[in-house]
């Protein structure tokens, strides 16, 4: 028995690494399984029709699992009156659509399109009942007494809250008051609170809007440094909903692009859009209670932007009762914001590393970027942090401190104009790549950063409300047999191939996961194992590799270390698949690709 908890144990477990593969299936180490929890148009909540692809409603997509599900959380549940030790609560993004292989051609009118694409955004959250084998998890058929289970979507009522909660520029036809947002969108990683929330990043919101006419001339600069313009992605949103026209609502962009607050145990409570956390495209936040304050860490997922912290002007409530709870719930509204700026040591040591300065924007009563007001800070964030010169970096997505060592890992996904738009630093040295084209091709050379690093950042004195931190490149991703890649001093002929990191997660003993998307080495995104201390710190091994198409989202490591969970993102994405010639149909129910949450374990 003992030595089967052990054998259950991800943390500790010796496994086969996953070969680089093609295959479109989720393809695990020897000896774990899978096991599909939750797939796009499976049924959420009680009264929701089963899934029709072929006659797919927005009525029918608000109460159904929703697309491309991205942040995974897992909150134990624990009623008052009972302890259910075997019931778990998921909470899920929906980050995007992909009209391409969603909709039968001739099926759908265009407003159809729209109006069933932009409910499929948002957020589920779904009661989840232990499986009969450790380690795996199946949904709650019972929708009727699943009372928390809950779909966020577009009409859903979002209250605003922090210091730019009611300025003028938050202020719609919609919303004349500044302070309701309806929906949350292109919600992207996430993170669970110390008090038992989950936290969503608004990221890509951009792409949304769309124009009639003139944009608003007020906001050209703003704009422009969001990428907000007047032809959006073409999913033409503003034909069925006029706030996201820009000529009719130009403030309507304004109120996205914040880190969101769900309370999974108040399925009747209005959500939290936090202005305090600043605005730009987050890719997510994470919690870690340092000195008794919640301190934040983000990453603005662009090419070029920048990492940023908020620290609460507040302690941390102790407990879990509803009052402390309900005090903790609050922390996120009163602070102070950073952008960090990252200083390297030089390359005498054969190392990237250096040190590292929090740089204050704003605390929720003060401005700390001449010429700018609290408001201005944290509504056009990335303006304020152009004005105090932090490092531009390659794409910084998931940033998650590590609960047992206290250090914050960072994946920098990648940034092909790293050497020509921009100028190489220490802590993004790479301007030119080894890639595959296939598995088995040659490596040959492409500009810039195309396979990403992992940032490992210490704050001095283990204190993560100080301003200053010691940082290295803890991997230098890519293929062992290029020259440029790194992996903690680790002997590289014994490591997996990784690409591109997206998002790290941590097991009860701090090895890193970290999951990737848009490998460029041939193969398909995968999620992969790292120790960070001792001997095998560096030692990255491939523990599931995605379908065809899909990127790696997640991942979490929950139930004693028994469960992986993560999220299999737009299988089939790939260009020229159309819903009539597919490039995946996995999980292989339908002749269709279906965006779903899984969950690994060991066989049995």
């Amino acid at each position: 028995a003992a030595e089967r908890r052990v054998s259950d144990d991800l943390a500790k477990v010796t496994f086969t690494p996953v070969r680089p593969n093609r295959r479109d299936a989720v393809v695990t180490a020897p000896g774990f399984d899978h096991e599909v929890v939750m797939r796009w148009g499976d049924r959420v909540v009680h009264g929701a029709p089963d899934f029709d692809v072929h006659a797919q409603t927005a009525e029918a997509a608000r109460m159904q699992f929703g697309y491309n599900c991205d942040y995974v959380g897992v909150h134990p549940l624990r009623d008052r009156a009972k302890d259910h030790k075997d019931r778990v609560l998921l909470v899920v993004n929906h980050e995007y659509t992909d009209e391409q292989i969603m909709f039968p051609g001739d099926t759908y009118t265009d407003a159809e399109i729209a109006e069933i694409g932009l409910a499929n955004h948002g957020m589920s959250v779904v009661e989840l009942r232990r499986g009969m084998v450790p380690g795996s998890w199946r949904p709650v058929t019972n929708l009727k007494k699943a009372k928390y289970n809950r779909r966020i979507h577009h009409r859903t009522e979002f209250k605003v809250t922090g210091p730019a909660a009611g300025d003028d520029r938050l202020k719609t036809s919609q919303d004349p008051t500044g302070t309701r947002v309806l929906g949350t969108f292109n919600n992207c990683a996430g993170g669970m609170t110390p008090w038992g929330t989950s936290l969503s990043g608004e990221e890509n919101f951009n792409q949304y809007f769309q124009a009639t006419g003139e944009l608003d001339a007020r906001y050209t600069e703003e704009y422009a440094r969001y990428g907000i313009g007047a032809g959006g992605s073409g999913r033409n949103w503003h034909t069925v909903e006029e706030r996201f026209d820009l000529t009719a609502e130009p403030h309507e962009p304004h109120r996205h692009g914040w880190i969101v607050e769900v309370d999974p145990f108040a399925p009747d409570e209005a959500p939290v859009k936090h202005t305090m956390l600043g605005r730009f495209k987050h890719e997510g936040a994470n919690v870690i209670v340092s000195k008794g304050h919640a301190v934040a860490y983000m990453g603005d997922d662009e090419r070029g932007d920048y990492l940023y912290k908020f620290v609460s002007a507040k302690k941390v409530a102790k407990g879990s009762s509803e009052k402390a709870r309900r005090r903790n719930k609050r922390l996120l509204t009163k602070g102070t914001l950073y952008v960090a700026r990252l200083t390297g040591d030089g390359s005498a040591d054969g190392l990237y590393d250096g040190t590292g300065e929090w740089i204050p924007l704003c605390s929720d009563t003060e401005s700390f970027v001449p010429g700018m007001s609290v408001a201005d800070v944290l509504i056009f964030t990335r303006l304020a942090a152009d004005q105090v010169s932090p490092t531009k970096m390659d794409r910084p997505e998931d940033v998650e401190p590590n609960p047992v060592n206290g250090k914050v890992y960072a994946a920098l996904t990648n940034n092909s104009q790293r050497g020509s738009r921009f100028e190489p630093d220490e802590a993004n040295p790479i301007t030119t790549s080894m890639v595959r084209s296939s598995i088995g091709a040659p490596l040959t050379e492409a500009s810039g950063n195309r396979n990403g690093y992992v940032l490992e950042m210490t704050a001095d004195g283990k204190d993560h409300t100080r301003t200053t931190f010691t940082w290295d490149l803890m991997l230098v991703c890519g293929d062992p047999e290029a020259p440029e890649t790194y992996f903690a001093g680790y002997d590289k002929a014994q490591v997996s191939p990784i690409s591109c990191p997206d998002n790290v997660a941590f097991d009860s003993a701090g090895n890193l996961w970290i999951s990737t998307d848009g490998n460029v080495l041939g193969s398909n995104d995968g999620i992969f194992r790292v120790p960070v201390v001792g001997s095998e710190r560096g030692h990255v091994q491939q523990f599931v590799t995605m379908p065809r198409g899909a990127e790696a989202c997640g991942p979490l490591i929950t139930d004693r270390n028994r469960s992986l969970f993560f999220a299999v993102q737009h299988p089939g994405e790939i260009d020229g698949a159309t819903f009539e010639d597919q490039a995946s149909t996995w999980p292989h129910t339908d002749d269709f690709p279906r965006p779903s949450v899984v969950v690994a374990f060991r066989r049995r």
